[in-house]
């Protein structure tokens, strides 16, 4: 039995009806949205965005690892995007553990896994201020390229700014 069969017998029904719209591969309105793996995300929707329109790049927790800074590189300067909006999201899981949590609950599946780094969330505000900051200091993206930081409400739909694009964060972490 195919696993996949599901999911590839509604590819065929899909592709039975595709049109190709002709769409270039760069970013229509020169935006990149980092957000969390969650499957209640739908970051286009969220938007108001088509496809087509922004980059979407996503992981657990919508932490800015290298792999996003190595990505956003790219989109900057081969796709068009010229703003960023991070958006890490309520009830998320990676807030709800430490990195001990996970490699407990991962070596009990008989799996040690003490060489990943999780990137869990102690403090949601406090990352994404730094996660935000790392993609404003980052040498490699222009200085001057606009990034904002927010958590998008699973149970409303809405999206509180944390860190506007033009200034500091409301909430700073503490030193």
């Amino acid at each position: 039995m195919d696993p996949f069969a599901d999911v590839l017998t509604a590819n065929a029904e899909y592709a039975k009806t595709f049109v190709d719209d002709g769409r270039p591969g760069v970013a229509g309105v020169g935006l990149a949205v980092i957000t969390c793996m969650d499957s209640r995300i739908s970051p286009l929707e969220m938007l108001g965005l088509a496809k087509g329109d922004a980059k979407i790049l996503r992981n657990a927790g919508a932490r800015v690892t290298d792999d996003t800074l190595r990505t956003l590189v790219l989109a900057h300067y081969l796709l068009g995007v010229e703003r960023v909006l991070l958006l890490a999201h309520t009830d998320c899981g990676m807030t709800k553990n430490t990195d001990p949590d996970v490699h407990a609950k991962v070596l009990a599946h008989g799996v040690d896994s003490r060489s990943i780094e999780f990137r869990t969330i102690p403090d949601q505000r406090a990352t994404l201020v730094n996660d935000v900051q790392r993609i404003r200091s980052w040498p490699f993206l222009p200085a001057e390229m606009p990034v904002a930081g927010g958590v998008y409400d699973v149970r409303t739909g809405a999206i509180e700014i944390v860190v506007p694009a033009d200034g500091e964060a409301e909430d700073q972490p503490q030193s």
